[in-house]
């Protein structure tokens, strides 16, 4: 799969990969529960930092549709931006860089210098089906209001399997 260079294209994997996360559950079983945490901060004084991720998901079930939420404490004494969420699969090589985490989807953040982010996303039946079984990364991209950033290329990883 080609690496996104253009919003459109980094909408879509976005949106097909975050549904990814949530087929674990349609259609097996996954590592730790379907939560799975991860923390990264930098050791570079004020730099912003992304601790405490975890991903929640909820298989669609019946007519309902289910869900992926992920969250992540994201600080910096400058304040928060925001924080960028993208889940991919291992398979595809797709390896995603910080440039091309600008383009993707945004969490909310609630707080000034320490903010909660949470990125939700519904998932049908249909679109789990539609998933590439095996490991599944998720990467995030912080921002801070100051301008600096920080990524996280594999801030937490599922296993999908049917």
């Amino acid at each position: 799969m080609p690496k996104p260079v253009s919003k459109p294209m980094s909408k879509r994997v976005l949106v097909s990969s975050l549904v990814g996360v949530v087929a674990v559950g349609a259609v097996g079983a996954v590592a730790a529960g379907g939560i799975a945490v991860a923390s990264a901060s930098s050791s570079a004084g004020t730099k912003v930092t992304v601790a405490n991720s975890s991903v929640r998901y909820v298989a669609p079930s019946g007519a309902a549709a289910g869900s992926i939420t992920f969250t992540a404490d994201v600080s910096d004494d400058s304040g928060v931006r925001g924080l960028k969420v993208l889940a991919w699969p291992a398979s595809s090589k797709l390896d995603p860089t910080e440039a091309e985490l600008r383009d993707v989807a945004d969490a909310r953040c609630h707080g000034t210098t320490a903010s909660r982010c949470t990125y939700t996303l519904a998932v049908t039946k249909a679109e789990a089906a539609e998933l590439a079984p095996g490991t599944w990364h998720v990467s995030v991209l912080a921002t801070a209001k100051d301008g600096d950033t920080t990524f996280v290329p594999r801030a937490a990883a599922f296993d999908v399997t049917r």
